[in-house]
């Protein structure tokens, strides 16, 4: 049986549901020279790094509704990087925020450009993003991961930013697991534990996204998870090319290149080798 919510629950106190939102999203390409694999990875490493993820995972928060409380992030040596991000379902002034956290700049940013601030509830939550650079010397398919849960309790839920998460990267493959957690109670003390409807999380994604991806759903309604994986439909080489022009390959080179993409791509959708 799925969520089904007809009329907007009265709830009694403080929401103590959980929401879970985790993101992944695979990038796969063709470098087949050590060269090519090196500098796909520092480009990977570049153009996602701690501060584009940051910006990102900001992003995250605005469209949700919650309100950022602090932010760690690192970059990693060879490769990868690290944000975590704590949020709120409100925004908390000032004087209650741990000034040991961004060495106090963020409070003092707050006191700076904000007239008014309102206490927040206490229902922390947080966002974080991993990276995941990676090739091997045998395989001329190189790929990168990023992994990002969204966590959050009270009234935001983070299924709404998944159409802006999906545009924020070159995602060949996408799975996505959501959870609602715990329980609240009504006005009658009755236990509630979902706030909003749901039967799958393509309901939460564009029309015009599903179009370019194919996309399944393994759901277990009564436990309240769901889980959606996403292929890209078409194949275009020149977009799977490190530095390479693919008019300057052969019939039967572009044919070979674009069956191993294929194959990766559907190992990783079926999470199986194949042979």
């Amino acid at each position: 049986m799925g969520i089904g919510l007809k009329e907007k629950i009265q709830l009694y106190g403080f929401n103590n549901l959980t929401k879970t939102l985790s993101f992944n999203i695979y990038d796969i390409c063709y470098a087949k020279t050590d060269r090519e694999k090196k500098e796909y990875i520092a480009y990977i490493d570049e153009q996602y790094n701690s501060e584009r993820l940051t910006g990102i995972l900001c992003g995250v928060t605005n469209i949700i509704g919650a309100c950022v409380l602090n932010i760690s992030k690192q970059d990693y040596d060879p490769q990868g990087a690290s944000v975590t991000v704590m949020i709120s379902e409100e925004e908390v002034p000032p004087e209650q925020m741990d000034i040991s956290c961004n060495q106090g700049f963020l409070a003092r940013e707050m006191l700076m450009n904000r007239d008014s601030l309102v206490v927040a509830h206490l229902d922390k939550s947080h966002v974080t993003v991993h990276t995941y650079p990676e090739f091997h010397p045998n395989k001329d398919i190189s790929s990168f991961r990023v992994d990002i849960d969204v966590s959050t309790c009270g009234k935001v839920t983070p299924l709404k930013a998944l159409d802006y998460l999906i545009g924020s990267f070159d995602s060949d493959i996408i799975t996505m697991d959501y959870r609602v957690r715990g329980f609240t109670r009504d006005v009658d003390g009755k236990k509630c534990y979902a706030d909003h409807e749901i039967n799958s999380i393509q309901n939460y994604i564009s029309k015009d996204t599903l179009t370019r991806y194919d996309a399944i759903d393994v759901n277990v309604y009564q436990s309240n998870i769901f889980h959606t994986k996403m292929m890209l439909k078409e194949i275009v080489l020149s977009d799977y090319l490190f530095n390479v022009d693919p008019r300057e390959l052969s019939p039967e080179t572009r044919l070979s290149i674009k069956d191993q993409i294929t194959k990766e791509m559907l190992e990783i959708y079926y999470g199986m080798n194949m042979y």
